[in-house]
Order: structure tokens, then sequence, then C-alpha cells
């Protein structure tokens, strides 16, 4: 691993170098990480920024969407400047503005069954940022079958939740179907623009998700897979609930049918972003 920091990035990091569960170890592996973000939000917004911020060496980030008005009071990585403007687009300038030394790189682009698989493996974690069930379970197979790393967040109204999923490391490990083994019936949950959301707590859930990503990188610290934390942000609330293996998930399980993403069409639709 290469532990030669130039003057700049001594500098940059010095107060990640100093804890004793990062120091220059840690630091390089962030250095040599790559992180796939879906959604440019107001999950990935926050995500995104704290990701470069750290010295993530390569952050890809996924959105198809151009920055509208009614995203301005959550999706901090946008301005109001950036009105109209492709997000991938808007959010990489404010990175790259607070850490040049990171490549970032743009994926303006629709999910779909016939291109997430090659977009993830060129990645080590994929984080999920979205607001659609079909996108998130699109990304929660690919991520089965590429053997990837998924931590997930998700937030509506005051509410927020975040779990990390690997069942490539091991039995102890769900997937995402573990969890919801399939999407519910349309209209049953409804998306933040049909409920409402408050920006902040898509800020608190972004910036917990980024700190999942940090730790998985460097190995620090208690993952998240095998559980799910739940925020309630009016009574301001934390809960971790135990999530074990579903030993009939179809995705992971020991009687598992997925073999590939052909059951979820012809796309998944855009990736939009909370």
């Amino acid at each position: 691993m290469d532990l030669d920091f130039s003057e700049d990035e001594i500098g940059r990091y010095s107060r990640h170098i100093l804890l004793r569960e990062v120091g220059g170890i840690g630091q390089a592996k962030l250095r040599a990480a790559r992180v796939l973000v879906i959604g440019a939000g107001g999950l990935g917004s926050p995500l995104l920024l704290y990701l470069a911020a750290a010295g993530v060496g390569t952050i890809g980030l996924v959105d198809d969407d151009v920055v509208d008005l009614s995203n301005l009071h959550r999706q901090v990585a946008h301005t109001t400047e950036s009105l109209g403007t492709p997000k991938v687009e808007s959010a990489i300038v404010r990175a790259r503005a607070i850490n040049p030394l990171v490549t970032i790189v743009p994926h303006r682009m629709r999910l779909a069954a016939d291109n997430v698989l090659d977009l993830i493996a060129g990645y080590d974690i994929v984080c999920d940022g979205t607001d659609n069930f079909p996108t998130r379970f699109l990304l929660s197979d690919a991520c089965v079958l590429g053997r990837r790393t998924l931590i997930s967040a998700a937030v509506l109204r005051f509410d927020g939740q975040l779990a990390t999923f690997k069942p490539h490391a091991g039995p102890e490990c769900p997937c995402y179907r573990c969890l919801y083994p399939a999407p519910p019936p349309d209209g049953l949950v409804p998306s933040c623009s049909e409920a409402g959301v408050l920006g902040a707590v898509t800020g608190v859930m972004g910036t917990l998700q980024a700190t999942e990503v940090l730790k998985e990188i460097m190995g620090i610290g208690e993952t998240l897979a095998g559980r799910v934390l739940i925020w309630d942000a009016l009574a301001m609330r934390f809960r971790t609930i135990r999530l074990r293996p579903d030993p009939e998930c179809i995705a992971c399980g020991p009687k598992a049918t997925l073999r590939d993403l052909s059951g979820h069409g012809d796309t998944a639709g855009p990736a939009c972003a909370v």
C-alpha cells in the first residue's frame, strides 16, 4: 500500500491521520478506494461531499436529473445558480471545490438491467441514495450478483433508515431482499414528492451513510451488516434492529433463484434521488 503522501495531503487529512483507528494506513485505504454514489439528491449530496472531503480516491456519481428549485431545501450540493443544470455536473463542481485531489466520475444515465452490472464492476462499494423501489431492488440484486457491498439509506418525512448489505461476506450477512422481499404495491409507500421530507433529515442520513462507507473502506468499528439503523427525528430517537439472512431469500438464500437481472425488465426508471 502506498503510504507516500504529499505535503498537501498531510495537511488536508491531518485530523484523520491523528486518529489511532485511521492513521496513515487508513488514509491510504481511502485514497485507493472506489465508491459509486447513486443519486445526487438529499442523501447523495452530503454523502458525495463528505467522501470527497475525506479523500476517497475515486467517486462515481450517477444521476440523470437536473436541478430544480424544489430540490434546494435539502440537496446541499446544488445552488440557486445551478437551476436547470444536470445534477451530476452541479454536484461535482462543489465536490471538486472541496477537494481537487480526488477523482470524481460523472455518470449521467438511466440505470437499467443491461448496464448496472458493468457500472458497479468498476467500484468497491455502492451507495443507494435513490427514492424509488425499482432502482433500489435493481441495485440490490446487481450487488448480490456482482459481489459488491451496498450501503443503503432512505428517508421519508421525519424518519430515516440505514443499512449495509454484503451477503458475499458470509452467511450471517443478509441482503436488501432479506429485509424487503419484494417491492410494495404501487402507491402504498409515497415518495418524498408526495409525502414531503424535512431537509435536515436527509443531511443527517447522508452523513451517516458516508460514515459507514468510510468505516467499511478502512475496516474499522462495527459494521452495520446484519443490522438496520432507524431514526425518528421528531422524537430524536435512534434504534437498531437485528436483521438475519432469510433462508427463503430469492437473491442470497441457500435456494436462491436469482441468476440474472432479466426480471427487472428494460429499465428501473431514472436514478431519482431523494
